[in-house]
């Protein structure tokens, strides 16, 4: 039997995490046992905590420890703006810049035919019935701007034409981005700069 084998496992499992390779695992939890009191102890106890508690907001789709999270439960946020976005980190993206103060939306990806993904797939039928029944003055739609991304926007705006003001992302989001790498300048921009579709 290995000696390194748990070792070893924990370097396996790091490494299938975004942005980090086999190196980088290798660093991170050499670096991680190097400060195991100060790091590795409280992460491994976090992880735990965070594994038994998270869960998906049973409104909009963010991740939190309660079935309905802090964001759809603020009456301030109650503004009648809906800010629908591909998943939860384009929404931590949208709050970092702090630009936006109404309540979200999280679709749970794109549509896309080569995948079978289909809006029965998505938070789309829920995305209708939270227009129809939260009071929803605009929808803003902050996808993507890759080709699923604005399919899916022309999906959405295609059902709800005529029910709401439709608006998107304007000026500042390249073609291709992804709002999870975009600087909260440039997500302000957008926000501050949308347009009516």
């Amino acid at each position: 039997m290995s000696s390194t084998k748990d070792i070893d496992n924990l370097i396996e499992l790091m490494a299938k995490l975004p942005g980090l390779g086999p190196r980088s695992a290798r660093r991170a939890v050499l670096h991680l046992i190097r400060k195991r009191a100060l790091l590795l102890t409280p992460l491994a106890d976090s992880l735990q905590i965070v594994a038994e508690t998270a869960r998906e907001c049973l409104n909009c789709g963010n991740v939190g420890t309660t079935d309905i999270c802090d964001i759809c439960t603020a009456e301030k946020r109650a503004t009648g703006e809906l800010c629908v976005v591909e998943d939860v980190a384009d929404l931590w993206a949208m709050e970092r810049s702090g630009v936006f103060k109404g309540r979200y939306h999280v679709l749970g990806g794109t549509l896309s035919a080569l995948d079978a993904i289909g809006p029965e797939q998505l938070r789309i039928p829920r995305l209708i019935d939270r227009v129809a029944s939260e009071g929803i003055t605009e929808v803003i739609l902050a996808l993507n701007a890759t080709i699923d991304g604005q399919t899916t926007a022309h999906y959405i705006a295609d059902q709800l034409d005529g029910q709401v003001r439709l608006t998107s992302l304007a000026q500042g989001v390249p073609i291709g981005g992804e709002l999870d790498y975009l600087d909260d300048g440039t997500i302000m921009a957008a926000m501050t700069a949308r347009k009516d579709l």
